[in-house]
């Protein structure tokens, strides 16, 4: 099972530049330890100490918040996209 990860320009850096990647796992929360794993850098940055996503990031996939889905533990399909959106904020 092959999931589609989009990384946000902010976050590249921890990801050694990478934009895009696939990884396997069988719902979101999986997709972000296998980041974790792979790109240590990145861990802290989409979850908070509690294992939360943190407020400011928002995680779509195939376009849906998974906030409206299951949270971390939606499921996901081969072929799926996961999207990491950081929330911007202005003035």
């Amino acid at each position: 099972m092959s999931i589609r990860v989009r990384i946000p320009t902010p976050l590249r850096a921890a990801t050694d530049g990478v934009a895009e990647l696939q990884l396997d796992a069988p719902n979101v929360l999986g997709v972000i330890a296998a980041l974790e794993t792979q790109y240590p850098d990145i861990k802290g940055r989409l979850r908070d100490e509690s294992g939360a996503l943190r407020r400011f990031v928002n995680l779509y996939v195939n376009g849906e918040d998974v906030r409206f889905k299951n949270g971390l533990e939606t499921s996901l399909s081969s072929g799926d996209e996961l999207s990491i959106i950081p929330a911007v904020a202005g003035g």
